[in-house]
């Protein structure tokens, strides 16, 4: 393992020593009173029409507790953006707004326009946010890594995962799944990048045979991101220092929403009057610069916070050479097989070898070729024969049974390799 001089282990008390650097400036006192008048005017609405359904679904969800986890609710706040962005589109407003059929019509639409252009720059932002926030973890952990092909397979699992969650989206959006179907799935492929986070400090699941390699990683990245999904684990802290703030301005959007979506329904009996639309464009208003001031400052905090500091500071690219490696003599006019038994599709194989110069200072090369042999004795050429000095490569199976990697030396008469 590559030392670790000077890096201390990654707890809750280490982390509170680090964020009592960074305190949260509070939210106006005024976001909590909007919520809390949004809310009172869609209960007033009641009166006009029944509450539908759906709609006391999201009154429920307004006026219950947050999701505690923070990248949580920055995806719930996410999707009641852009369900608001759907609520409010022009197509869908009511036909009295579409029409501007009087001056306070002409009015609100233009309310209603500011809030939209302010809503979907927002939404802009958080989502250059959440990935670059995904990014940074991804390749800050990296940095950790050996810089040859076991950092390639983690690169090649991350690129295929993605492929395969966004396909997902897609299938999902092609079926006509709802904005919240969507967000419900791409917070369920959020929970599993951090299972995989979680795998890699624990060497389990796709990465088992793999981190026996990496040697490199410092033990106290390892033993973070293996508790990182842990209700208790160092990431509370952050939950209990940041998370109210962002719970009270999830509030707060949930509240936006509920009284666009009741008073709109209900516009053509009664109109949104001049002092609710106030109300609504100064809630819309606070609700957007503190949104946007906290991903902001959570942001600094995050790419600051000590457990991404550089692999460089950390002391960690000083890595002593893996017990994994083994040396082996291949005789002259011999050749040297490894057989893997594949059972679970996706596995990585992987080859990192080099010969060892002899006395003479010539110049060696050995064959090597990779087939692989199916349960039924068939054979397949994985990679084709070529002679070498050194290489590195990996591959992902598509198929079970045996896979054998051949250096061979039989071509030399005189020369062991």
């Amino acid at each position: 393992m590559a030392t670790t001089d000077g890096l201390a282990p990654i707890t809750r008390t280490y982390l509170a020593r680090y964020y009592d650097k960074y305190p949260l400036p509070p939210l106006p006192d005024a976001t909590t009173d909007l919520a809390a008048r949004l809310r009172a005017l869609s209960a007033d609405l009641a009166a006009v029409a029944p509450i539908a359904p759906d709609e006391e679904l999201l009154e429920q969800e307004a006026a219950g507790i947050p999701a505690h986890k923070i990248d949580e609710n920055l995806w719930k706040n996410r999707e009641q953006i852009e369900e608001i962005l759907f609520l409010i589109n022009s197509s869908r407003r009511p036909v009295a707004l579409q029409q501007k059929s009087t001056p306070e019509d002409a009015e609100i639409v233009c309310t209603l326009d500011d809030i939209e252009a302010k809503l979907k720059d927002m939404l802009k932002k958080l989502e250059q946010f959440q990935l670059q926030k995904a990014d940074n973890v991804f390749n800050t952990v990296m940095t950790y890594m050996p810089q040859d092909f076991r950092g390639t397979l983690i690169r090649q699992q991350r690129e295929r995962s993605e492929r395969n969650k966004q396909a997902e989206v897609d299938a999902l959006v092609s079926a006509g799944g709802s904005i919240h179907d969507r967000y419900a799935l791409l917070w369920k492929q959020q929970m599993e990048r951090r299972v995989q986070l979680a795998q890699l400090g624990s060497a389990t699941g796709v990465y088992k045979t793999l981190v026996r390699y990496l040697v490199g990683v410092p033990q106290v990245l390892l033993d973070f991101i293996r508790q990182i999904n842990d209700d208790n684990g160092p990431m509370e802290e952050q939950r209990e220092r940041y998370g109210p703030a962002l719970y009270t301005l999830t509030k707060l959007v949930l509240a936006i929403r509920l009284y666009l979506h009741v008073s709109l329904a209900r516009y053509g009996h009664r109109k949104i009057e001049k002092d609710d639309i106030a109300v609504l464009q100064q809630a819309v208003v606070i609700y957007t610069k503190e949104f946007l001031k906290f991903t902001e400052f959570i942001g600094e905090v995050f790419v600051n916070a000590p457990f991404f500091i550089s692999a460089e500071d950390a002391g960690a690219m000083d890595a002593r050479k893996s017990d994994e490696y083994k040396e082996t003599i291949i005789p002259a006019g011999k050749t040297h097989e490894v057989i893997l038994s594949v059972e679970a599709l996706n596995s990585y194989i992987a080859w990192d070898f080099s010969l060892q110069q002899g006395a003479l200072n010539m110049v060696l090369d050995i064959g090597f070729h990779v087939e692989h042999i199916s349960p039924s004795g068939e054979k397949t050429l994985i990679l084709p024969y070529r002679r070498y000095e050194a290489d590195q490569g990996n591959f992902c199976t598509v198929s079970l049974g045996s896979y054998k990697l051949v250096w061979d030396n039989s071509y030399s008469s005189f020369f062991k390799k």
